[in-house]
């Protein structure tokens, strides 16, 4: 028997789907300002389905994204209005995403200009969260400026590297995943948002290191092309049709096989798949345990 601490699923799509609203680059961010509440019902559907562990809705409130809407002096009230929604769910995990853009490691800001904007996110969520999530890590780079601005809170931080689709033994920047064990500061390292097939390919290599490890996949068919310009919105991603609940918990319950002790979902991973994710986990002997 092991413990397993059970991740909730995506947000912002779960948001999108259940609005029906026309996806803006502020993706989950402008679903919280235009259905108040929204969110706090996500988080409490996930903690239905089993998730011991709960991620804030902070993924994508940077100033740099604010400002490309207008709206940077909302900085602070978004944040507080996140955490808010999170506060009655359970253990909460304080998401940080990368700045600019995901999945573009190529034009993450250089260190020195890094560290101070992650960190002034990370001192904002830092005493209404149990732990720092620094989500969709695309390269050495990212992961060194995120971690060394987030564990001055005092919090616990993990790091959750997103791999290339194609080839779970790299991340997205090309570099190899084995060169995240160096990061042995972290409370644990993870593999999110890419193809579960990759991932079940990375949690090998995350096997070698020391510190607690595990995954949460999104159920895309790749992230496109035009999800990689300048301001882009969720529609320009397609939903696998072959990645229902069953199917996903097989690949969690592959990624525990292989070692993992932390297991979730990303994006197009909903409440279903977790609550399946929670009966196969139990099923099979294990615990699931808040962290």
């Amino acid at each position: 028997m092991t413990d397993i601490i059970l991740l909730n699923g995506g947000m912002g799509q779960e948001l999108v789907h259940r609005t029906g609203d026309n996806p803006t680059p502020l993706w989950s961010t402008q679903i919280m300002l235009d259905h108040p509440g929204l969110v706090a019902e996500v988080h409490q559907d996930y903690r239905k389905a089993g998730a011991t562990l709960h991620t804030t809705n902070t993924y994508a409130i940077h100033r740099d994204r604010l400002a490309h809407a207008g709206m940077e002096d909302q900085f602070e009230t978004l944040h507080r209005a996140a955490l808010k929604e999170a506060r009655e769910v359970g253990v909460i995990a304080g998401s940080i995403g990368p700045l600019i853009a995901s999945y573009r490691p190529d034009i993450h800001p250089p260190h020195a200009q890094a560290v101070p904007l992650y960190a002034e996110v990370a001192n904002l969520i830092a005493p209404e969260v149990d732990l720092i999530i620094c989500e969709t890590v695309a390269s050495i780079a990212m992961g060194k400026a995120v971690l060394e601005a987030a564990l001055p809170t005092g919090k616990p931080v993990w790091l959750a590297f997103t791999v290339d689709d194609n080839d779970g033994s790299k991340l997205r920047s090309g570099e190899g995943v084995s060169e995240v064990l160096q990061f042995t500061e972290a409370g644990a390292i993870l593999i999110n948002c890419a193809a579960p097939e990759a991932i079940t390919t990375a949690m090998d290599i995350l096997a070698n290191g020391d510190l607690p490890f595990g995954a949460y996949a999104n159920g895309f068919t790749k992230i496109a092309d035009g999800f990689l310009e300048d301001n882009p919105t969720v529609d320009a991603l397609t939903a696998r049709k072959d990645l229902d609940p069953d199917t996903y918990a097989a690949f969690a319950m592959q990624w525990i096989n292989q070692g993992a002790t932390i297991v979730g979902g990303c994006c197009e991973v909903g409440p279903a798949h977790i609550a399946k994710m929670s009966e196969v986990i139990l099923a099979a002997g294990h615990r699931i345990v808040a962290p």
